[in-house]
């Protein structure tokens, strides 16, 4: 008997699939298949890259963001100044470090706080449905049809411009896509039966939205994030570019290209620096937000 289970054990123990193991958390899990996506982990250490120079900037850079080589303007790239010199003489390498850390800040922060509100408002709306789930979809057609750049150009009229402010508009100008996709996976996931055993349970609607069903929408939440920073990293360009945005003696990549702007035909590399920085971070972020929706989705197939 004892010979014809251990045979019998042996022959099922191979239909076992060879990715199941006992003990593994979903963290490791979707660790573990986010390694596996070339692309994201190329982002990533490019990403790390980036985000290592703008940190470490104070102590690598060759020169003071301000700095100014009145011998040397607009210079290519030589041993002293490894990428030449802007318009004022400054050092474009020392510039593009220091740029980074406000590019990549405002990005961060941004994308935070508009994926802050779309949780809340999504949830809310999803869960309690009715009247207010109709204001709130309501507010945001509003919302979405309001003119942001009207507003831009009203509220720094009123206040100067700076980085926190840059951030603060683009995070509440960023948050309407990501509560309606919380809306839909919320309403779809309230009606399920772990839910009901959770009422039943005794369980508060505040406990059933932060315990239950947001966790059960991370990988959305975490997707948008990543992919709103890329946004959030071109729209503060843009809006460099236009005049609106970082104060144009804050060193950002945004305000790089805009002051190299009038220099393309006596200086073409002048804005290949800055520019190829800002496509990198953002085709980094981009690839990152792949991986971690392909990591993250339990029905991808690898």
């Amino acid at each position: 008997m004892k010979e014809r289970l251990r045979t019998e054990t042996q022959s099922v123990t191979p239909l076992l699939p060879e990715h199941v193991s006992a003990g593994r958390s979903h963290a490791r899990i979707a660790w573990e298949r986010f390694r596996r996506h070339r692309l994201a982990m190329v982002g990533l250490l490019i990403l790390g890259v980036l985000t290592l120079l703008a940190v470490l900037a104070p102590v690598i850079a060759p020169y003071g963001p301000d700095e100014q080589d009145l011998f040397s303007i607009t210079t290519p790239p030589s041993r002293a100044h490894w990428l030449g010199t802007d318009e004022l003489g400054r050092d474009v390498l020392t510039r593009v470090m220091y740029g980074g850390r406000v590019s990549l800040s405002v990005g961060l922060a941004a994308a935070l706080i508009s994926s802050l509100i779309g949780v809340v408002v999504g949830a809310v709306a999803g869960f309690y449905g009715r009247w207010i789930d109709a204001a709130l979809m309501r507010f945001i057609d509003l919302m979405l049809a309001f003119p942001a750049l009207f507003f831009l150009l009203v509220l720094f009229t009123i206040v100067s411009a700076s980085v926190w402010n840059v951030i603060l508009f683009l995070g509440l100008f960023g948050w309407m896509w990501l509560a309606r996709v919380i809306r839909g996976e919320i309403l779809a996931l309230k009606e399920l039966d772990f839910i009901d055993a959770a009422r039943a349970m005794g369980a508060s609607n505040a406990r059933i939205i932060i315990q239950h069903l947001l966790p059960n929408v991370t990988a959305a939440i975490i997707v948008s994030t990543t992919l709103s920073m890329a946004y959030n990293m071109i729209a503060e360009a843009t809006l460099d570019f236009l005049g609106f945005g970082v104060p144009p003696n804050v060193p950002t990549w945004g305000n790089m290209l805009t002051g190299a702007s009038n220099y393309y035909l006596q200086v073409p590399l002048l804005p290949v620096a800055p520019g190829a920085v800002l496509v990198l971070a953002i085709l980094a972020v981009n690839f990152i937000g792949d991986g971690l929706r392909d990591a993250l989705d339990p029905f991808t197939e690898w």
